[in-house]
């Protein structure tokens, strides 16, 4: 996932004047295109000007039902539910269950979605 800090345009423009460069490497620093020293002190003192991180993530509709299951629809339709009582997860597609884990660790929901996010 693509990440960066959001600044408003009059910190975005103090940064450029403090260190003497252009709006563009700017943007570069605190989009993480960079990751020079130089880039390292503009993401610092964009931080410290009460810049914010935005995490950029595909849109999912995410559900957690009173019946112990987290439900997540994907934008290519398919269906995930989490059973949070046994820790398993039930892919489902176009109505059909296409794959099932056992034992789902929290770090481990990123690469289930992935790969249920290239079924087509």
């Amino acid at each position: 996932m693509k990440k960066y800090i959001h600044l408003k345009k009059e910190d975005r423009e103090f940064i450029a004047k403090a260190f003497g460069i252009t709006p563009r490497m700017v943007f570069s620093a605190v989009h993480y295109e960079s990751n020079s020293e130089l880039a390292r002190k503009v993401r610092k003192l964009a931080m410290e000007r009460g810049g914010i991180v935005m995490v950029e993530a595909p849109e999912a509709e995410t559900l957690f039902d009173a019946d112990g299951y987290m439900r997540q629809r994907l934008s290519n339709g398919v269906l995930l539910e989490f059973n949070m009582r046994d820790s398993s997860c039930e892919v489902l597609h176009k109505g059909e269950s296409v794959r099932r884990y056992e034992n789902v660790l929290v770090r481990e929901i990123p690469q289930i979605q992935d790969w249920a996010s290239a079924l087509r």
